[in-house]
């Protein structure tokens, strides 16, 4: 067999932790928990005096919100995958197996979950950190090809990749994986009465980083260093509700700011201008505090009736991300048209839709009444369509998740059984808000007439 030198040049002994590299993987203690799971060096940096190091690790098979920085002790150095120049690893047991030597630091084996772009902001405009519009407008000359989305592994099997378009879709695009965007760079938020804890990068300006706490307006959603200049902010400010999206636009550039904190598969998108914002709030003496939002293109060539989606952290698992949902198809019916959400979704939203597309879809089915005295009601799949506003695609899905859907005797049919009618007249019990569509007064707008124009 021939051997290469510069193979064996490449190639050392691993010792100790000081050997690890950025883009290692191997065995960390997950904080609260007693697993070991397989996680990935996505930062190593020296704290302290006498080169102590800690390591910003992301956990492989787990989505990135779990991310955080660990210590020497957490690690398991008996069995590291080390990166290879040529983008794969090598497995290598610590008590002696020859390891890479030359390496291209945070280039190491393929990166598990891509997250935002490189670029930080670089200017404030109208008082709100966005990407400078002179960066952008760089950005979008590079950008002139189709659209690349990507997303989280766990989620990317449940996913659709995106066709490409003239443009980039979503009020947050698509982007290349960085390390440094790869790591949550903003400690603590303080949102009205709640502090939250971000899950993900997101490009505020680089003197915001590195405070214990962010301090945002939750009704302009402009921010602040320290509770001192809020209060002094909220003497100032008059807003007590989302404002008119044409006349205050750097609220729509707060808005998506903040929810890049909660949502990792898509990037900051500076023109806010093709979309549409729809703000959920509730109600008290002190104004509407804001419980989510959903951001929609005026005019989808790919027929999505949302692109991005978001149930802040304090307010979810209480109902209120179905209830956005329902809302875009209700809109999605006084349209006319069928919708689906822009994909790639995150796991949360995944769960979210399928959840809602499955209780709409039984809602439909239990409704119906047998034509005859001794026949089975029938609908086809297009009046689940035409009835519901819910793509095509997405209904065939969600009955082939439920395993409702049976070939018989030549024909398919839809078979219902007890344990799920049972399931599902115990969800419906749950869902006590539901969007009343004779309250919608709404009129949909030809964006395509009014460019025009």
């Amino acid at each position: 067999m021939k051997i290469e030198m510069e193979d064996i040049d490449d190639y050392t002994i691993c010792d100790s932790v000081s050997s690890l590299v950025e883009g290692c993987r191997l065995p960390v203690h997950m904080s609260g928990t007693d697993d070991w799971p397989l996680a990935e060096l996505v930062s190593i940096k020296d704290v302290g005096i006498g080169g102590h190091r800690v390591y910003y690790v992301h956990y492989v098979d787990f989505n990135k919100r779990l991310d955080e920085w660990v210590g020497e002790e957490s690690l398991d150095t008996r069995k590291v995958h080390f990166p290879r120049r040529d983008g794969g690893s090598n497995t290598a047991a610590a008590s002696g197996v020859s390891t890479p030597k030359k390496i291209h630091i945070g280039a190491g084996g393929p990166i598990s979950r891509p997250s935002s772009p490189v670029q930080q902001p670089t200017e404030l405009i109208n008082g709100s950190a966005v990407l400078a519009a002179a960066l952008q407008k760089r950005m979008n000359r590079k950008r002139k090809g189709p659209s690349l989305e990507s997303e989280d592994s766990q989620d990317a099997p449940l996913s659709q990749q995106p066709s490409p378009g003239p443009r980039q879709s979503g009020s947050m695009v698509a982007h290349h994986d960085d390390v440094v965007t790869r790591m949550k760079n903003v400690e603590m938020i303080e949102l009205g009465r709640h502090r939250i804890k971000p899950w993900y990068f997101a490009p505020y300006p680089q003197e915001m980083i590195g405070l214990q706490c962010i301090y945002i307006c939750e009704f302009c959603l402009k921010y602040r260093k320290s509770r001192k200049c809020l209060e002094r902010h909220l003497a100032k400010c008059n807003l007590r509700h989302p404002p008119d999206g044409r006349k205050n636009k750097s609220y729509a550039q707060n808005l998506c700011l903040l929810a890049k904190l909660f949502l990792d598969h898509k990037t900051l998108y500076y023109d806010t201008d093709p979309f549409l914002f729809y703000v959920m709030t509730v109600f008290d003496n002190r104004g509407f505090h804001i419980v989510g939002y959903f951001s929609k293109e005026k005019e989808s060539t790919e027929d999505y009736n949302v692109a991005c989606i978001l149930t802040m952290p304090p307010y979810q698992r209480k109902g209120y991300g179905k209830l956005l949902i329902e809302f875009s198809y209700e809109l999605s019916k006084f349209e006319g048209k069928t919708g689906s959400p822009e994909k790639p979704l995150s796991d949360l939203g995944l769960l979210s839709y399928r959840s809602y597309w499955s209780h709409t879809i039984l809602e439909i089915l239990t409704s119906l009444t047998p034509v005859g005295e001794n026949e089975k009601p029938q609908i086809t799949i297009n009046e689940m369509c035409e009835l519901t506003s819910i793509k095509k695609e997405d209904v065939i899905s969600t009955l082939q998740n439920l395993n409702l859907i049976n070939y018989y005797k030549g024909q398919y049919i839809i078979t219902l059984n007890k344990e799920i009618l049972g399931n599902h007249m115990a969800a419906m019990e749950k869902r006590l808000i539901r969007i009343d569509s004779k309250c919608l007064h709404w009129t949909p707008k030809d964006w395509g007439k009014r460019a025009k124009w």
